[in-house]
């Protein structure tokens, strides 16, 4: 009966190890991965490949990449991995960081990450000072005009980048919103250019905004932090001069995350 108990245990961690092995594999891809190559690298056969991808895709951690027999990386991974960067289990101060970038910007601060096509907020630290614009942690954004949202979208891997462009509705909030695809990539290459984007009253009127990437060991953007305030207070003259309090912030960010790992 015991041998019948470790044999099943065994089992079950065979099971997860490839999983997890599927998994990695897709992660480190810049682009989607096809069954074939997974099953190459991984010294899998092509069953059980199929049945490891059956089961990642049924519970969301991967998807089929439409009309192709390829894979991807999933939302609820995806959600999961940033869950994971910003636990406090791990004990890094993200909170903190921000509140500190608040003190020293004297406007509010948030860190996003896009999921899906949405920038969604992570967390967040609120100016003092009246008026102020509160947005809450979890509001789902358009990333095409906002200053965290572009800035994240800029230094994305270029296939991840433009698959995400292809997929995006640009719906028209304010006059100085982008609602071009020719137009949004020529501002996407700038921000790669001068390492920050702005938006300037691109999602409400009266609202400017300025946010930088949070940079993984490849140069690829991991999350995106951004500050946003009112114009009767802030002007967008003062970016460049934010954008380095932000990008030493991002940097800290980028550091615990790389030391936890």
């Amino acid at each position: 009966m015991a041998r019948d108990t470790d044999n099943k245990k065994n089992s079950r961690g065979s099971a997860l190890e490839k999983a997890l092995a599927v998994l990695e594999a897709i992660v480190e891809q810049p682009q989607s991965v096809g069954v074939p190559d997974l099953a190459e690298r991984l010294g899998i056969s092509r069953q059980s490949m199929h049945r490891l991808l059956h089961q990642l895709d049924e519970h969301g951690l991967i998807i089929k990449v439409p009309k192709r027999d390829r894979f991807a990386i999933g939302e609820r991974f995806s959600k999961l991995a940033i869950a994971a960067m910003c636990s406090a289990n791990k004990g890094i101060p993200v909170l903190g960081i921000i509140q500190q970038l608040v003190e020293e910007i004297g406007e509010s601060c948030v860190l996003g990450v896009i999921i899906g096509r949405e920038f969604v907020y992570l967390e967040r630290a609120e100016a003092e000072h009246y008026p102020r614009i509160y947005l809450e942690t979890g509001n789902r954004m358009p990333p095409h005009c906002t200053s965290g949202g572009k800035a994240m979208l800029a230094f994305l891997p270029a296939p991840t980048r433009s698959r995400l462009l292809e997929t995006l509705t640009l719906t028209q909030f304010t006059q100085t919103t982008i609602t071009s695809i020719k137009s949004l990539k020529q501002e996407l290459e700038q921000i790669r250019e001068r390492g920050y984007a702005t938006a300037d009253q691109e999602y409400a009127d009266g609202m400017v905004g300025v946010g930088v990437p949070v940079l993984g060991p490849d140069g690829a953007s991991l999350a995106a932090l951004g500050m946003h305030g009112p114009t009767t207070r802030v002007s967008l003259d003062r970016a460049p001069e934010i954008a380095v309090k932000l990008q030493t912030a991002a940097k800290r960010l980028a550091e615990f995350w790389d030391m936890s790992d």
